[in-house]
């Protein structure tokens, strides 16, 4: 019977082994290097030192602030109140800009187009993208299509006061009444051939000629008789190759069976004045603003 304590030394290298074994390769029992030694242990200090002097260790609201206070988020606070200070002069002449007749201002017209670009990048780019092309039920900021007016005066409404929203007394608001109950399962086929006949997309004309009476009865008060559409009530023009949720005969048949509820919130009360009129110039010199 062996002896447990007994050192287990390696024939070839002269160096007792850690007794373990994997298929016959044992384990040296060599110390760890002196320079690894060191370092690890001064890692072992510094993080420790770190914990206690910089804010660390995270707590129920909050986090410890350590002992030297620092605090990016109050360096970042700093930067803003500096860049803020700089601008104010501009921003003030910006707040109180007429947007018409900016363009005759370009010193003001670069920053409002600049600090624009920023507004939107961290407010309106989660819906519309970070391009302002959209996506489907946000609608393209790059083309010269507008539910409510591409203008200044247009898209500052929008942006002060939103569109659909339960916030704002003043925003936008239209409704499209949902047909599902209203029309029978033929009825809703015959409407969407007709919007796609008068859209120039493949229809069944048969269908098409049965949808027109009821487009004209029951759209054409908000779509005009012609489906053109009207800004007044933000109903959009149907004779085009724009959709906002899509032209094919599903999407169509969607829309008409359950209606659409689109809903921007107001910046109006989120943003400065400042900011408001600068990404409205933003936007509009976008490529669709008229």
């Amino acid at each position: 019977m062996s002896n447990k304590t007994e050192k287990d030394i390696d024939e070839v290298t002269g160096t007792d082994t850690t007794g373990h074994s994997w298929d016959g390769i044992k384990e040296l029992n060599n110390p760890l290097p002196r320079w690894w030694l060191w370092t690890f242990y001064i890692t072992i200090v510094w993080a420790i030192a770190y914990t206690v002097a910089y804010p660390a260790w995270p707590l129920v609201s909050k986090a410890t602030s350590g002992l030297l206070g620092y605090s990016t988020r109050a360096e970042v606070a700093q930067d803003i109140a500096r860049f803020e200070q700089a601008n104010a002069e501009i921003s003030a002449q910006l707040a109180s800009a007429d947007l018409g007749t900016l363009a005759e201002n370009e010193e003001l017209s670069r920053f409002a187009t600049s600090a624009g670009g920023a507004v939107f990048r961290n407010n309106c780019s989660q819906c519309h993208g970070s391009g302002a092309a959209g996506a489907v039920g946000y609608p393209n900021l790059l083309d010269d299509d507008w539910l409510w007016g591409g203008d200044f005066e247009n898209i500052e409404y929008t942006v002060r006061h939103g569109i659909r929203n339960e916030e704002d007394w003043d925003a936008r608001y239209s409704e499209m009444t949902a047909y599902d109950e209203i029309f029978s399962n033929e009825e809703i086929d015959q409407v969407v051939q007709y919007v796609r006949q008068i859209s120039n997309q493949q229809h069944d004309a048969t269908l098409a000629a049965g949808g027109e009476g009821l487009f004209l009865d029951n759209c054409a008060a908000c779509h005009g008789d012609n489906g053109m559409g009207n800004r007044d009530l933000g109903a959009p023009n149907l004779t085009d190759a724009i959709w906002l949720y899509g032209g094919s005969v599903d999407t169509l048949e969607e829309t008409i069976r359950y209606s659409r509820f689109g809903v921007m919130p107001p910046w109006g009360e989120r943003l400065t004045e400042a900011e408001i009129k600068a990404v409205t110039a933003y936007v509009h010199q976008l490529g669709g603003g008229e």
